[in-house]
């Protein structure tokens, strides 16, 4: 798996992409030099739609149980202040 960094993946994102989609390669993506994501093709012939469907229902699914008065967005905010 070849390993990219977040900038590199900024300044080189439609060249990576393409080769995800037509040559199949996947990379780890890293941030300062530590792995945080794997960008990897799609298998499925639907284009991930069972992917978003499993990710919408999480979302329900922790929209139900969420027991704060703020947002996730808000609560992230006040953690990086």
């Amino acid at each position: 798996m070849v390993r990219v960094g977040v900038r590199e993946l900024k300044n080189r994102t439609s060249e990576i992409i393409r080769a995800v989609r037509e040559e199949r390669v996947e990379y780890i993506i890293t941030h300062r030099g530590q792995p945080a994501a794997r960008l990897v093709p799609i298998d499925d012939e639907d284009g991930g739609e069972q992917a978003w469907q499993e990710l919408e229902r999480l979302s329900r699914e922790i929209s139900d149980q969420w027991r704060s008065d703020k947002s996730a967005v808000e609560l992230l905010s006040e953690m990086r202040r």
